[in-house]
C-alpha cells in the first residue's frame, strides 16, 4: 500500500463517492467527488498531504455552497412549458349548455367539455366567456 501514490488513493475516493451519487441520486455526493478530483490533482503536483486535504474540502464546501442552493432554487420553480391539465387551467372556454353548480357544457381548448361552476349558486348563460380555474377528472371548474 504505501508503493501506491496518494493520488490514486483520491481517484478510488472519487469512484467510491460516485457509486452512491447513482444509487441515491444525491448530487452532494458527486461534489465530494469533484473534491476528491481536485485533491487528486494537487497530489499530482508534488503537495503534500495538508494541502491534498485542504483543496478537497475547499472545493467540495465550495462546491456545496454554491450549486446546492441554485440547483434548490431551479427545482422549485413551476416548470414553464404546462402539459395536460395543467395547460388547460386559467384558459378561457365558451359555454354552449347552460353551467350551474350541477353542471352543464363548455368549448375549452376545441373540444367539448363538461363543466361545473365554482361558485354553486352561479349560472352561465350559453354564449358567455368564462375562465377554467380546475380540472377534475373529465369535468372543467368554471369561474
Amino acid at each position: 500500500m504505501n508503493d501506491i501514490d496518494a493520488w490514486v488513493w483520491w481517484l478510488v475516493g472519487a469512484a467510491a463517492l460516485g457509486i452512491p451519487l447513482v444509487v441515491t441520486a444525491m448530487p452532494e455526493f458527486g461534489m465530494l467527488a469533484v473534491g476528491a478530483l481536485a485533491a487528486a490533482a494537487v497530489s499530482g503536483l508534488g503537495f503534500d498531504a495538508v494541502a491534498q486535504v485542504i483543496a478537497f474540502v475547499v472545493v467540495s464546501v465550495a462546491l456545496i455552497a454554491v450549486v446546492r442552493p441554485i440547483a434548490a432554487r431551479h427545482s422549485a420553480q413551476r416548470p414553464r412549458l404546462a402539459t395536460g391539465v395543467e395547460a388547460l387551467k386559467g384558459r378561457q372556454a365558451v359555454v354552449l349548455e347552460r353551467v350551474d353548480g350541477s353542471g352543464g357544457r363548455i368549448k375549452l381548448a376545441g373540444e367539448i367539455w363538461s363543466a361545473r361552476a365554482l361558485d354553486t349558486g352561479r349560472a352561465y348563460e350559453v354564449g358567455q366567456e368564462v375562465d377554467v380555474v380546475d380540472i377534475e377528472g373529465a369535468t372543467a371548474i368554471i369561474l
